[in-house]
Formats: C-alpha cells, structure tokens, sequence
C-alpha cells in the first residue's frame, strides 16, 4: 500500500494520518478507513491506575500500519462504575479526528448479568452489545455477544441488525506477562467458515503486561469493506477487550 501522508499532532510528536476529502455516503470523518485494510489500537498506560489500583477511563491511540495516528479514543464513565463495576460496567467510547471533533461514539449499556456464554444466546439481558454510532445519533453497526458451549461468539450486525460477520475467539483468551502469544478472534464470514480477518490482542511486553491493563490489538480486513462495518469492528475490539483483558483489580 502506498504511504499516507502526514501531520504532526498539535501539542506533541505523534504524526496523523492527512485528512482525506469527503466522500459520497462515507460518514463525516470515517473518510480515513477507505484508504486501510489494518487498525492498530493502542491503549495509553495510567501510571495513576498502575500506582493506585484505581480505575481510570480508558484512552486509545488508533493508527494505520504506517504508525500514523488515525483517531483519538477515551472512555466516559462515572468513578463508581468504573470500581464497583469492573470490566462489567457500562461505558461510551468517544473517537475523535486530528480536529478533536468527535466522529464516532461505542456505546455499551450496563446489564446486571450478563457476560456468560452459555446463557448468551438465549436472553437478552445476558449478552453484552455494543452500539456504533457514526455520526453521533446515527447507529450504524452493533456488536452481540452470542451463546456458544465455550469459545467466545459474536455476532456483527449493520445498523438494521442484518448479520454481515461473525466472530469467534479461542478456548482460552489469556494473557499475562509469561503469556507471550498474541490472541486472535477470527472474523468469519456468515457461512461460519471463510476468513477475512481477526480482531488480535497483542503482548504487549513484560512491563506493561505485569504492572497495567493496557492492551494493544490490531484489526485487520478488507480494504474495500463498507467503512461502516470496519467502524463497527473497532466496536468489537473494544467489546473483546473489555470482557477478556480489562480485569477487575482484585482479579488483576
């Protein structure tokens, strides 16, 4: 793929991504993702949170293959969620562009009970889901857990909820500072069976796998892949990484 040009960030050395111009029924901002085929997802260290134990929102740095930043991403969510709640919480991640303005927004609603693969499938209130909205206000992708006997399942769905992927992650989704393998959550096609491409955690090294919660992942698929869909993929990493990788600190 030809390089991108680039910008520097206000305020620091991070290079952006160039705007592109806008396109025909491509959503204001989400001009960017007609031109990947892999987002790279950073999450920034909380020295705060690593010192502390305390819960903060999360922020992410979201850049091409280059390592030019993309996007900029932060949770919003009340400090009694965050600790009472755990990884269990509700939370809405706020994207922004190299403006600061915001592009799109991942919602996810607390359910007391949810979370369990066996149960998923058959009640509502047990499966997690998150909301993709691009522009704020205008769902365009959804994000459900599904009911399966032990691996993680997904189900990822367009605005209307019409199944365009599915999702399937290994039996043990583990990671530490002695686990050194990346994970790979397999986005399949709706026949359950064709590949064309994985939501990754990556290790992110001894120090920040022992000492913090910050976790990296990388998403890849198609380049010519409605950018609604690789919009709601980045809604499905965001889901993976809070249910399997955004311990609680007790189970830190």
């Amino acid at each position: 793929m030809a390089a991108q040009p680039v910008i520097a960030q206000p305020g620091g050395g991070q290079q952006w991504m160039a705007a592109p111009g806008a396109i025909p029924g491509c959503p204001p901002g989400l001009e960017y993702l007609t031109q990947i085929d892999q987002l790279l997802v950073h999450q920034q260290v909380e020295l705060f949170e690593a010192f502390t134990g305390i819960e903060m929102n999360n922020k992410y740095k979201i850049k091409n293959s280059l390592g030019q930043q993309v996007y900029f991403a932060y949770e919003e969510t009340d400090i009694c969620m965050r600790i009472m709640c755990g990884n269990q919480r509700s939370f809405t991640i706020h994207v922004t562009d190299n403006n600061q303005q915001e592009v799109m927004r991942v919602r996810r609603d607390f359910k007391c009970c949810a979370g369990c693969c066996w149960c998923a499938g058959c009640c509502d209130c047990c499966a997690f889901e998150v909301y993709v909205e691009a522009p704020v206000g205008q769902q365009i992708g959804i994000v459900r857990q599904m009911g399966s006997g032990w691996k993680a399942h997904y189900s990822v769905m367009n605005g209307q909820r019409d199944e365009i992927f599915k999702i399937w992650g290994p039996c043990c989704a583990w990671s530490g500072p002695c686990c050194m393998c990346d994970v790979d959550f397999d986005i399949l096609g709706t026949d359950g069976t064709t590949k064309v491409g994985a939501v990754t955690r990556q290790y992110a090294g001894f120090v920040q796998e022992c000492f913090t919660k910050a976790s990296n992942f990388s998403m890849t698929f198609p380049q010519d892949l409605d950018v609604k869909m690789k919009a709601t993929l980045f809604g499905a990493a965001m889901l993976i990484d809070f249910m399997f990788f955004e311990y609680n600190g007790d189970s830190n």
